[in-house]
């Protein structure tokens, strides 16, 4: 073998033993469009019996991220793109997880700023915005529950909460349509740090005001209620107490795996309340024993049968008397089937302003071929009983009676919900629920 022979082979042993993965051989750009056309492919599979109910135009994706997907250069733009066509999919658990090996990735902080609060959140009654509650600089500045909001930055409110709205579901997925108006509503009034709204307002007294509010609140959830109906007590995910009339009020801010045991010390604090008030409004999901919260509301001793199942009696301190259940689109996941199994399951009576955010779902995680990243997506609806058998993902638990916030009670201090519950229990609508609290011999407390 000549010396040129010889030569030719070492480099081509070398060129093998020293070659990258196949993978890597690959052009980068053809390796983002492998995983869209694959993402496009495994969400219409696995995902598609959801679009027609979720309004999801599929074709009009696929074009859209077909074109978008050819500008994509690098790993930030690829994560991106991909949040972005999640947000299509119109599910409000989905997201973009890393792939195994991808712990090097550096998250795109220029899109997706920590955001921070103005310390106000909103509400919509009719075709105008008012002030739903206000805390720390926007309090200190004057802003009240009522005021309406005229202009943001010169804008029309309303031109300005559209473009708001469509910029957050852009990158957010969100299973509804009222799930996203509540969401940009509260929570989406947060924008990165210092950004600066200026605010033009009617008082409500007649004269126009105006007002410069930062984003500088780091927490920027919305509490739940417009207002508490008096002084409150507190566990970690529970705030409860009395209305001036003694009526029974629960707010449950998360589902946690200990919700029921935190319920016993509501319950046993509040005793034989001639009602109680169950409001969800804020929840924001969790995981729990749902037998074991709804035997907390069943007579010591007893089992109630509604029909759909059996629910014995559990805890130290059951609850027995008539409850109405409070809900609206800020209410999420295991909150919308913890609020909804009082409805569905006929122990309460359920108002809301709206139905639950729509987002309760059995989930998967669909690999991408790269192995850059993974999608966590919605598959299949969590309860699929609710409802006549709709289940909850896309739709939300509607509730029995729709309660829309009235002007004067939000200028007043007043909730409107809480006082439409309290009600309620003056004429409670026994034909609807089931459970009859006489039938278990339960009556108030006398004290």
């Amino acid at each position: 073998m000549n010396l040129s022979k010889v030569a030719v082979l070492w480099l081509a042993a070398f060129a093998v033993a020293f070659a990258p993965p196949v993978a890597a051989q690959k052009n980068s750009k053809s390796v983002y469009r492998d995983d869209m056309v694959f993402a496009l492919d495994a969400l219409e599979k696995d995902c598609g019996h959801f679009f027609k109910l979720k309004g999801i135009k599929w074709k009009k994706v696929r074009k859209e991220f077909g074109k978008e997907i050819k500008k994509v250069s690098n790993d930030q733009e690829h994560f991106t793109l991909l949040v972005r066509l999640l947000a299509r999919v119109k599910d409000g658990h989905a997201r973009v997880e890393l792939g195994e090996g991808n712990s090097d990735f550096e998250y795109p902080k220029e899109r997706f700023p920590q955001n921070f609060g103005p310390g106000m959140f909103w509400t919509r009654i009719g075709k105008k915005y008012y002030i739903r509650n206000v805390r720390g600089d926007a309090f200190d500045l004057g802003l009240k529950p009522g005021m309406e909001i005229l202009k943001v930055n010169k804008q029309k409110a309303s031109a300005w909460f559209e473009e708001r709205r469509e910029s957050l579901c852009d990158i957010h997925s969100f299973s509804t349509d009222h799930h996203a108006d509540f969401y940009a509503l509260n929570w989406g009034m947060a924008h990165a740090q210092g950004t600066r709204l200026k605010l033009l307002l009617d008082d409500g007294e007649g004269s126009k005001v105006k007002r410069t509010v930062t984003c500088t609140a780091k927490y920027y959830a919305q509490e739940g209620p417009v207002v508490y109906p008096g002084e409150m007590k507190h566990t970690k995910d529970l705030h409860y107490g009395t209305t001036p009339g003694g009526f029974g009020y629960v707010h449950i801010r998360r589902c946690k795996g200990n919700l029921p045991e935190q319920m016993d010390e509501a319950l046993a604090a509040l005793g034989d309340v001639p009602g109680m008030i169950l409001d969800f409004r804020g929840n924001s999901g969790g995981g729990f024993d749902h037998d074991a919260l709804y035997g907390r509301f069943v007579p010591k001793g007893e089992v109630f049968d509604p029909g759909t199942k059996k629910f014995k009696s559990q805890g130290p301190n059951p609850y027995g008397g008539p409850i109405v259940v409070i809900v609206d689109g800020t209410v999420r996941s295991a909150g919308e089937t913890a609020s909804g199994m009082f409805k569905e399951d006929h122990r309460g009576y359920m108002i809301g302003e709206s139905p639950t955010a729509g987002m309760s779902a059995g989930k998967k995680t669909i690999a991408l071929p790269s192995g850059k990243f993974k999608l966590y997506v919605a598959v299949s609806s969590n309860k699929g009983r609710y409802q006549g058998g709709r289940g909850i993902e896309g739709i939300g638990i509607e509730p029995h009676e729709l309660v829309p916030i009235v002007l004067e009670d939000l200028r007043s201090g007043k909730d409107t919900q809480i006082e439409r519950a309290i009600q309620i229990f003056a004429d409670f609508p026994e034909k609807t629920v089931r459970y009859k609290p006489s039938k278990f011999g339960w009556k108030p407390s006398s004290k």
